[in-house]
């Protein structure tokens, strides 16, 4: 049977049987039988997610996002990816990208722009799902020994094309994507106590064994040792280790493979504090052999130095009301804090690293500052790294834009060669900057920055950090050799906060708040030709001559509206006049408002100027095809009021929609080809019935109202919109004057001279048809 085939009940029956096939699967340990039957030790969970509708991509917000949160002890994680589109002609072969990352959402970057300077970026694990004969795709990705804790998927179609569609016009395909977690665990896993020999037995090649160890805070380094190898069949031994969890788009799992009895290690700096550390063993030996082995872990502590809390709480609220009574003041304050100096002086090569208290702020969603309790300032030496905690482990701190400034202050060191190393790492810190100088811990590459007397500031921007503890580790090292920082200190002032835009998107972009589901993040939406994360990419940006051009064209170009307007005023058409009126007036100034660029004026508010363009074109409209049928005044003004009222409440239904503006369109005509029809009919010959009328008015009039509609509908896009548009406006207007139907025989026309009768009154006697004979 063909894949995707089928009436929708059989092929969810299909699909409903897989699932239970491969939970069947994933309950049973690998290498066993379907007659063994499932092992208790694990537990297989199922999570989905209801399918999304995918879009071309333009900007992050066109990526359809997926959030799923992965269990402790997972020792194998499946994703069933499932696209599928619609069957009409105007679907086509289609390539879809799906991306993966752990612990927060992929960035991407499907269009190739530039990110903001200092910004890092590293790229997200992706794979393609092709769409061509079949109508569905199933696709499967499997994850051993995945980390535990939040995961994000993001799926996109290519690029947009920039073609604006009319809604409702055309009826574009569906292409839907949906997202299935499978998930094995184990429920016993054995846990290794620190210092404290286990031994453990590998059953056989195909079951590998999981145990868990928990780092400590404050852990500088481990070390794994695996002892007393020995194998059932008294063989030479032959196993590897794996040390950590999978995590995307970068893994840095340990891996060491160790043969024979001599006994291998592994030693590990800076592990992640406070986290379980999964170890996996598994034998490469023969398939009935099982292998015994002993295994260690120990851990080197790291002991911090750092002002008391209470002290630094205290010296805050003293700095806020004042002594207390019974303090010595100001000398009292001086000698403790001389004391405490000379203290930490005299104490701090026994410490290996400085802790400075930092305080959270929350501001805002995704909007937090950190502030530092003994100032903006921190004092960095070269005896030992200082280092500053910044939470971001609520889980809703991963979808926006980390940003740590360091500005040096230049008077605080005395040495030309000396600069001050920082590392910025998540879940553990880096505590030999002056050593290695690399950024780096056991399982994660952290981020450099280094500010020095020539070049006093750094900035780095972290998009979407991941959900954890990140840690900002500062000091001081010398080129020249270290002995000469032993008795400098630096001051560096250190600035840090999270905010959903990196400087708010910039003055060519909206900084715009998504949701899935509970989880919010941000993203950037970029105009007048910029682009980028952060719209900082000026490759295709328009110049401010441009955008003068484009304000000028689309605000302009409703000035055609005057002609029409002096044709209704000159033929006694005032309502229509003053329909267009209004229609010049709010198209004008929303275009003026509705500019991407810097070249922008809002006279009121954004929306209320595009509901009274759009209110006062479709108006237009049905008041010129209702002038043009010729029916009774009464009538005529009846269905003016009548049908503005129910365009007016549709569009409140719909803005967009293409039926605003093709329903009244089509009713108006079906009341003028019924008028005309009639007049015809009574009179006996074709109405209109002056050739002149439909060669010189009628006929211009339709094929500009033909062509305006074609503009409209069939050659806008983003980047020629400004003229496109422009034409649409001079077209309609254009249109208007020549359809616009002659003043009634027994008006005449405008003549002030023959209306000014009288000189005290502006009047026209009519005294004398209340005895007219009708």
């Amino acid at each position: 049977m063909a894949r995707g085939g089928g009436p929708p009940l059989r092929r969810r029956l299909l699909l409903l049987l897989l699932q239970l096939l491969l939970l069947q699967l994933l309950a049973l340990p690998a290498g066993r039988g379907s007659r063994a039957g499932p092992d208790p030790m694990y537990v297989s969970e199922y999570f989905s997610q209801s399918a999304q509708k995918l879009s071309f991509y333009s900007w992050y917000g066109n990526a359809k996002l997926f959030h799923f949160h992965v269990p402790e002890e997972t020792v194998l994680l499946r994703w069933l990816l499932q696209a599928s589109r619609g069957k009409g002609p105007e679907c086509t072969d289609m390539e879809i990208t799906v991306h993966f990352r752990y612990g927060a959402p992929p960035v991407i970057n499907p269009l190739g722009t530039r990110f903001p300077a200092n910004a890092t970026v590293r790229p997200s694990y992706n794979i393609s799902i092709t769409l061509s004969r079949a109508v569905q795709n199933t696709t499967f990705v499997n994850i051993t020994s995945p980390a535990a804790g939040d995961w994000f998927i993001a799926a996109h179609l290519p690029e947009a094309a920039g073609r604006i569609e009319v809604k409702g016009f055309s009826t574009p395909c569906p292409y839907m994507f949906q997202v299935d977690m499978f998930v094995l665990r184990l429920t016993d896993m054995p846990v290794l106590e620190p210092g404290v020999a286990v031994p453990q037995t590998v059953v056989s090649p195909a079951k590998p064994l999981h145990v868990k160890v928990f780092v400590p805070k404050h852990a500088a380094g481990m070390q794994f040792e695996l002892r007393r190898c020995v194998t059932s069949e008294r063989k030479a031994c032959a196993v590897r280790v794996v040390l950590g969890s999978i995590t995307l788009p970068q893994s840095f799992q340990k891996i060491i493979t160790c043969t024979g009895n001599v006994n291998c290690s592994l030693a590990l700096e800076s592990p992640p504090w406070e986290k379980w550390l999964q170890i996996m063993v598994e034998s490469l030996g023969p398939a009935n052999a099982s292998v015994s082995v002993e295994m260690l872990a120990s851990f080197t502590a790291c002991r911090p130095g750092s002002t008391s809390s209470f002290l630094n709480f205290s010296s805050l609220n003293q700095s806020q009301t004042g002594p207390r009574p019974g303090s010595t003041g100001a000398a009292g304050s001086s000698t403790l804090s001389t004391t405490e100096a000379s203290h930490n002086a005299s104490g701090q090569r026994s410490f290996c690293l400085q802790n400075q208290p930092v305080v959270r702020e929350d501001l805002d969603v995704v909007s937090v500052r950190y502030r530092l309790l003994n100032g903006p300032s921190v004092p960095v030496n070269n005896l030992s790294p200082t280092l500053l905690l910044l939470s971001l482990n609520t889980g809703m701190d991963s979808g926006g834009s980390l940003v740590i400034s360091l500005l040096l202050n230049k008077t605080s060191v005395n040495l030309a060669n000396a600069s001050v190393v920082a590392c910025v790492s998540a879940a553990s810190p880096v505590l030999s900057l002056n050593a290695t100088h690399n950024c780096s811990t056991a399982f994660f590459q952290g981020y450099p920055l280094s500010v020095s007397t020539s070049s006093a500031e750094a900035t780095l921007i972290v998009l979407y950090p991941q959900t954890d503890d990140w840690f900002l580790s500062l000091q001081l090292t010398c080129l020249k050799g270290q002995g000469q920082c032993n008795a400098a200190e630096a001051k560096v002032t250190v600035f840090a906060y999270l905010t959903p835009c990196f400087n708010d998107c910039g003055p060519y972009g909206q900084c715009s708040l998504l949701r899935r589901h509970g989880y919010l993040y941000a993203g950037c939406s970029c105009k007048a030709g910029w682009g980028g994360w952060s719209c900082t990419d000026d490759a295709k940006a328009q110049s401010v001559s441009v955008q003068n051009l484009a304000t000028l064209l689309l605000t302009l170009s409703n000035l055609m509206f005057l002609p029409a307007i002096a044709v209704a005023i000159y033929r006694y058409y005032l309502v229509e006049a003053s329909v267009y009126t209004y229609t010049m007036f709010f198209s004008t100034f929303y275009h003026a408002c509705d500019q991407p660029g810097i070249v922008v004026l809002c006279i009121m508010d954004y929306d209320t100027l595009q509901y009274c363009d759009f209110l006062g074109s479709v108006v237009s409209i049905w008041v010129t095809i209702l002038c043009m049928s010729r029916v009774k005044k009464i009538l005529k003004y009846v269905l003016f009021v009548l049908g503005t009222l129910l365009i007016a409440m549709s569009l409140q239904l719909d803005r967009r929609g293409v039926w605003n503006m093709m329903g009244p369109c089509l009713f108006a005509l079906v009341i003028m080809v019924a008028a005309w029809v009639y007049h015809g009919v009574k009179r006996r010959h074709c109405y209109p019935s002056s050739w002149k009328r439909w060669v010189f008015y009628l006929l211009p009039g339709i094929t500009l109202a033909f062509i305006a509609i074609s503009v409209y509908a069939f050659m806008e896009t983003n980047e020629n919109y400004y003229y496109t548009h422009s034409i649409w406006h001079v077209l309609v207007a254009c249109s208007v004057a020549f359809l616009l139907p002659p003043r009634d025989k027994h008006k005449k026309p405008w003549a002030w001279s023959q209306k000014l009768t009288c000189r005290y009154q502006i009047c026209q006697n009519d005294r004398e048809e209340l005895y007219a004979v009708t």
